[in-house]
């Protein structure tokens, strides 16, 4: 799904009104009547409704779903904040409307007053600001919403959470209202999928109100959401033979640290690749034979990695998972950058290499795929002053260095050669837990070895591995959930995207 900013969604209600040849406020009535179905859906009609609308658009749509409310049977009662010193013609229309079916649904308030007494279990509906706003929200309106979000009642937000600005991270301290849910119009707006702006939107919703779809399609973005990767999916050939689905190496490990790498090779066998190879050091031989039977082993150095060979001929390398960053362990991996030549997943200390060498970050094979968490990719990359504009240091990185990076978080960002960003909607809080990573470096090389892009690798390893950690904490809970169950539930997810059932 593409992430449109503010600027392109005027743009296309525009193009929609226009094209339809509807006027705007039937696609106002068209936007409230989806998110009445919404919640009608889940609330019974004992549940009250407060609305709090705007004075522009956002506040015209609260109003549209308080009258569309009280005609399903619902007690809503809306209240007009007196923001500015007009109404948008939208907004003073459904105003009139609403009077017209009830004179007591609807109460102004002017500058300083506030809300009080309202009864806990009455759902307020947040319909002051949407996605125009382009400044912080200041004075009587700032201290309104600080307000609300002092009370205890459960709170949904149309479109946006007032105060959320669309396409950049609040400044810190900004008002703006707290929700359990967001009904977001068509579109996921990108500050939803930061942890600055997300913990203000909960679960976001996309209401599809039908704008129109050529616009939709032929207007460029950079930002898109993982949520159909059947696409670029590749059923299997029945003729087909191990060495069909490539050769792929996994290099890492050191003392203590062979639960990695074995990690790793095993998620590598679960994605589907034909024949595994593992090269780790003497100490974890043992373990990966007896723990990865399917995979071959060879070994270098006693505790940690000397030499890195055996790479010639293989679809996909990985590399990183508990390698250490020993100096034996430095020169043999810069040794290996100097002399490899085919796109790598680089992962864990390989990053952290890296990061104290920038030198070698110019020898990263073209192609490549690097998978850092924030704090892996400030050591490489710098620091910036939040998570959005790391996206956008990522976008730059990528193109310069022709790489693609995985930057790990809640809404993992897939960063493809060209700056396109792709954020991932899978995956849970359970997946924080030692391994994930080292799975998802797995992932991501099994299926560079059966012959898809790198640049695709990464976002369908990404879907694949946050839609398995979804499925283990479905059936074990975030809380007991470890890497290994990732790996369990692999098999799942290929049949759901094999089936389409996970549409």
């Amino acid at each position: 799904m593409k992430i449109f900013s503010a600027e392109q969604i005027r743009a296309c209600d525009a193009y929609t009104i226009h094209a339809s040849g509807i006027r705007s406020i039937d696609l106002m009535e068209r936007a409230a009547v989806k998110a009445v179905e919404w919640l009608t859906a889940r609330f019974d009609t004992n549940t009250l409704f407060v609305v709090l609308c705007g004075a522009g658009n956002n506040g015209g749509d609260g109003l549209a779903i308080t009258r569309l409310l009280h005609r399903q049977g619902y007690g809503a009662k809306a209240f007009l904040l007196k923001h500015a010193e007009h109404f948008s013609a939208d907004c003073f229309a459904n105003l009139q409307r609403l009077q017209q079916t009830g004179t007591d649904l609807v109460e102004l308030l002017s500058q300083g007053m506030f809300i009080t007494d309202i009864p806990p279990h009455i759902i307020i509906i947040d319909a002051i600001l949407g996605t125009g706003l382009n400044r912080p929200v200041e004075g009587w309106l700032a201290d309104f919403i600080r307000h609300v979000n002092q009370l205890p009642n459960r709170k949904v937000a149309i479109d946006t959470p007032s105060g959320l600005p669309a396409d950049t991270v609040p400044v810190k301290e900004a008002a703006v209202v707290q929700v359990k849910e967001t009904l977001s119009f068509q579109f996921y707006k990108r500050s939803f999928l930061h942890p600055e702006g997300g913990r203000f939107a909960g679960d976001v919703h996309i209401l599809d109100i039908n704008l129109d779809s050529s616009f939709i399609s032929s207007t460029h973005t950079s930002y898109e959401t993982i949520d159909d990767v059947r696409q670029w999916y590749e059923p299997r050939n029945p003729f087909a033979h191990k060495g069909t689905f490539g050769s792929a190496l996994m290099i890492g490990g050191s003392y203590g640290m062979i639960g990695a790498i074995a990690l790793a090779t095993h998620a590598v066998l679960r994605s589907g690749a034909g024949k595994v190879r593992a090269l780790i050091p003497q100490c974890g031989y043992e373990i990966m034979q007896t723990a990865i039977p399917e995979a071959m082993c060879a070994t270098s150095g006693e505790g940690c990695l000397t030499e890195i060979g055996g790479w010639e001929g293989m679809q996909a390398i990985g590399i990183g998972p508990g390698i250490g960053t020993d100096p034996t362990t430095v020169e043999a991996f810069t040794s290996f950058l100097e002399a490899c030549k085919q796109p790598l997943v680089i992962d864990a200390d390989a990053l952290n290499i890296l990061a104290k060498h920038a030198d070698l970050l110019g020898k990263i094979p073209a192609g490549s795929v690097l998978t850092p968490h924030p704090k892996e990719f400030e050591r490489m990359f710098g620091a910036v002053p939040d998570s959005m504009a790391q996206v956008e240091h990522a976008r730059a990185q990528a193109m310069r260095y022709n790489i693609s990076i995985v930057l790990k978080g809640h809404h993992t960002a897939v960063i493809t050669p060209e700056g396109a960003c792709w954020y991932n909607l899978t995956g849970n809080a359970g997946m924080a837990t030692g391994g994930s990573g080292d799975v998802l470096c797995g992932l991501i090389a099994g299926l560079m070895a059966q012959g898809y892009e790198p640049d695709v690798a990464a976002i369908m390893g990404v879907y694949v591995h946050g839609k398995a950690g979804d499925l283990a904490a479905a059936a074990l809970s975030q809380e007991a959930m470890i890497a290994g169950d990732i790996i369990n539930y692999l098999g799942n997810v290929f049949l759901e995207i094999a089936d389409g059932r996970f549409l």
